[in-house]
């Protein structure tokens, strides 16, 4: 992947207002594949039981599938989410989420993402499509990198 594509998403997602908010960070990324991780806080991520909501766990899903979808250095936006809740994850454990790219084409990209807590116990999956506008990423300067090659 290119690195300065890669370093343009890095930095988008240490200042989005909602990864902030989120606690949410950026901890790998390739194309294809990203990489995010969250701590659960109970005292503001928890639900009406007292357990984990499930709006936390799909920000964070939907911070890896957002991410993985953009490292071919083209807008992608969601078509459709689909998340399987499979446990709550145990007070202050870390999530990490990890989106991986599973079939593309020129408008459709397809991808599995898989949320575990720190001791690898499954938390959620999610199948994701997202649709491709072609569209340059516009937080990424493409006049800043002349060598650069999309991967269409």
């Amino acid at each position: 992947m290119n690195e300065k594509l890669k370093q343009a998403i890095f930095n988008a997602v240490a200042s989005e207002p909602f990864a902030q908010k989120m606690g949410m960070r950026l901890v790998d990324l390739k194309t294809g594949y990203s990489k995010v991780e969250m701590d659960y806080l109970p005292e503001s991520m928890n639900n009406i039981y007292d357990r984990a909501h499930g709006g936390a766990i799909y920000a964070l899903i939907d911070e890896a599938f957002e991410t993985s979808c953009q490292t071919h250095g083209t807008v992608a936006v969601a078509l459709n989410v689909s998340v399987s809740y499979t446990a709550s994850p145990e007070p202050g454990v870390r999530l990490i989420a990890e989106a991986r790219e599973i079939s593309r084409t020129k408008k459709i990209a397809h991808y599995d993402i898989q949320v575990t807590d720190s001791d690898g116990n499954l938390i959620a999956t999610s199948r994701t499509i997202a649709f491709r506008t072609g569209k340059p990423i516009p937080f990424f300067n493409k006049s800043d990198d002349d060598a650069r090659h999309p991967q269409e």
